[in-house]
């Protein structure tokens, strides 16, 4: 029982429950592998570039052209100016200036602030340096802002510059474990205040709104909007999915265009030493590039969510795919199909849903689930297969020929439990044991030998024809055909491996005669009709067996080859399938000890020689029997007498019995109907 469950492809389900609680627990490689999709999904979109939004790079051409690190406050200043002669709509300047300028040209790029709407940048820190700006924000239930992202300090620019912009957005990344950066918080906790993040401050202040508004929860984010712009859509942590296809117009400081035409431009260091590229899915990038696809995501109207409910409806997919496939496993190939049928609809799907409706769902942990829940599934059906076709093997390989081994491997449902069939049986049996065991007297090893070569003599006919061995007890045996591999011609098999079995004994007897040895002789019986087939016995103990009337009849028709003097007796129904095929002699109307009925029984002789003697032999035979039936038991046997020597003395034994019958019933008080038939006593 318990070999039984564990070769069960159902034991996947203890694979699905351990894939559950992984999804469940999400550990690093799972999370990990969820985002490596995510960035797929994201990235399959072409790249954008949006004309509303352009990165001016502080890179060397500009060095070489300003000549120092960093810049004079003054030429910032002019930086602005310049930028806003061209069209800017909105410059940000992603560049933090904590201390004074050396040069002391704080002043003149304070009155640049002044003059112009300008967002600077301010950093998190353990530390605060500087007094921060005010935020911008408005929020309801701020009691709750210990759920959002958290900061101890703030570094921020110099009070000159710090209160002359227009705004201050907190410059500031938030990587994934992996450690890329594929979401940011647009708003983040500072000792106890809510700070925007720069990209949301840009949208403030390019929106010309006073404040952003930041609902919070006992789960952290609820809502978040700028009035004028519009609600923005957040995770807990008020965090936006970047889109990395979303990317902004990049040139040099040394080369900007005519007109930005009303753009945003976001100016950062891009040279060499000066900044700390940022981790992204689509590689690294500069912060302003990085803060710039924030903002395309934001004013782009493309919001990528993850919604609440995501993680237990995969697992809840995973569950319910996993059970349904394990179901199909037990069609191979229906369950190879839907497998593969399951996993390419369900990337569709979540790229469907992706690129129609910007949700992320994970299919990663559903269609490797599925694929350790058929592996694991086929991989027990595989192991379980195996064992079965050892167990054909081992059960049937000295009973069955090579190939009708490999047909049973093949289809374990030939040999199933409890089959009703029309089969031929026949038993066999040593003739002459006794003068060959006296022979080998105490060898054992000599007599097995022989008897081995005895089998082997008999066996390999039936095998040849595709019949199984049922079994050997001692000298004798049992096999079929029909079963378990189908042989609509049965009857016809049967004999004819029978007189097969004749001659090759006759062989066998020429080779050990020749080495002085005993010669071996048998008889056989055979029987035809409806069966119980199947593997039968105790739990622990148990054979491939065949039982019924029939095999009864036939165990009994071997039995009394030697009282008729022949090498073999046929049943009547083996009979009348099959008199067309072999030259049969009726033998007997034999009702045998245990039936209540008699039935004709027959003999099949191997010809030798000229048929038409044999015919004509025939002819007299049927009428001794005819004879015989008519109570003329004297001219009956009178014409035994004349019947011996011909069949090539194949039937001399039965004619010397068959005076005797005659002697025998002469002596009976015989009923007027009766019909020839004789009542056996002994099997």
């Amino acid at each position: 029982m318990f070999k039984k469950i564990l070769t069960s492809p159902w034991t996947a389900l203890i694979t699905l429950a351990l894939l559950a609680s992984v999804k469940i627990s999400d550990p690093v490689f799972v999370e990990s592998t969820r985002l490596n999709y995510f960035d797929q999904l994201i990235s399959s979109r072409p790249v954008t570039v949006n004309k509303n939004i352009y990165t001016v790079n502080i890179d060397e051409a500009a060095l070489d052209k300003y000549g120092q690190w960093p810049l004079p406050r003054g030429e910032y200043a002019k930086i602005i100016d310049d930028l806003y002669r061209r069209g800017a709509g909105l410059v940000v300047l992603n560049v933090i200036m904590p201390d004074s300028d050396r040069s002391g040209q704080d002043a003149v790029l304070a009155r640049a602030l002044e003059q112009y709407p300008v967002v600077l940048g301010s950093v998190p820190s353990e530390r605060t340096k500087n007094k921060p700006r005010a935020p911008g924000s408005a929020v309801i239930n701020s009691d709750y802002q210990d759920q959002i992202v958290q900061y101890p300090g703030l570094i921020a620019n110099v009070p000159a510059l710090e209160n002359a912009a227009a705004g201050v957005g907190i410059v500031n990344t938030l990587p994934e474990i992996d450690g890329v950066n594929r979401r940011l918080p647009l708003v983040v906790s500072v000792n106890g205040k809510i700070y925007p993040s720069m990209s949301m401050e840009v949208l403030r202040v390019a929106a010309g709104d006073n404040t952003v508004q930041v609902k919070l929860n006992e789960t952290g984010v609820e809502k978040m909007r700028v009035p004028k712009f519009g609600p923005i859509v957040t995770d807990s942590l008020g965090r936006i999915w970047i889109d990395s296809t979303q990317r902004a117009e990049s040139v040099s400081l040394t080369k900007l265009p005519d007109n930005f035409d009303g753009a945003i431009v976001i100016v950062g260091t891009s040279a060499a030493g000066l900044g700390n590229p940022v981790p992204t899915s689509q590689g690294a990038v500069w912060p302003q590039d990085f803060q710039a696809s924030a903002v395309a995501t934001m004013i782009n109207g493309v919001v990528i969510q993850r919604p609440d409910y995501a993680d237990s409806l995969e697992l809840y997919a995973l569950v319910g795919a996993g059970i349904l496939l394990l179901f199909l496993t037990r069609w191979v190939y229906v369950g190879l199909g839907s497998t593969i049928i399951i996993t390419v609809a369900s990337v569709v799907a979540s790229r469907y849903v992706y690129s129609t409706y910007n949700y992320l769902f994970d299919i990663t942990a559903f269609v490797g689930g599925l694929v350790l829940v058929a592996l694991h599934a086929y991989g027990v059906k595989f192991v379980s297969e195996f064992l079965q076709k050892q167990a054909i093997k081992k059960q049937f390989a000295g009973y069955c020929s090579k190939e009708v081994v490999e047909m049973l491997q093949k289809d374990p449902d030939l040999i199933k439990r409890g089959v009703r069939k029309d089969v031929s049986v026949m038993f066999s049996d040593l003739r002459g044991f006794t003068p060959i065991g006296e022979h080998y007297g105490d060898d054992v090893a000599g007599l097995g030998k022989y008897m081995n070569g005895y089998m082997d003599a008999i066996s390999r006919p039936i095998m040849d024809n595709k019949g199984m061995v049922i079994k050997y007890v001692g000298d004798a045996s049992m096999h079929i055909h029909g079963a378990p591999i189908e042989d609509p011609n049965h009857a016809r098999t049967i004999v004819a491996v029978g007189l097969q079995m004749l001659d090759a004994v006759d062989a066998y007897t020429k080779e050990m005669e020749a080495q002085g040895l005993p010669p071996a002789a048998m008889g056989w019986g055979c029987n035809t009709g409806i069966g119980f087939i199947g593997e039968m016995g105790s739990t622990d103990r148990h054979s491939y067996d065949i039982l019924g009337d029939m095999v009864s009849t036939a165990a009994r028709l071997e039995a009394r080859c030697k009282a008729y003097g022949v090498l073999c007796i046929i049943g009547a129904e083996t009979y009348n399938r099959t008199k067309d095929d072999f030259f049969y002699l009726m033998l007997d109307n034999l009702q045998p000890k245990g039936k209540t009925v008699a039935d004709l029984i027959y003999t099949a002789l191997r010809v030798k020689g000229d048929r038409s003697a044999y015919d004509s032999a025939k002819d007299t035979h049927n009428k001794m029997h005819a004879l015989y039936k008519e109570k003329q038991f004297d001219a009956a046997a009178i014409l035994c007498g004349e019947l011996k020597g011909s069949f090539d003395g194949q039937m001399d034994k039965y004619y010397k019995m068959w005076i005797e019958r005659c002697e025998f019933m002469k002596q009976q008080d015989l009923p007027d109907n009766w019909n020839g038939e004789f009542v056996a006593h002994e099997k």
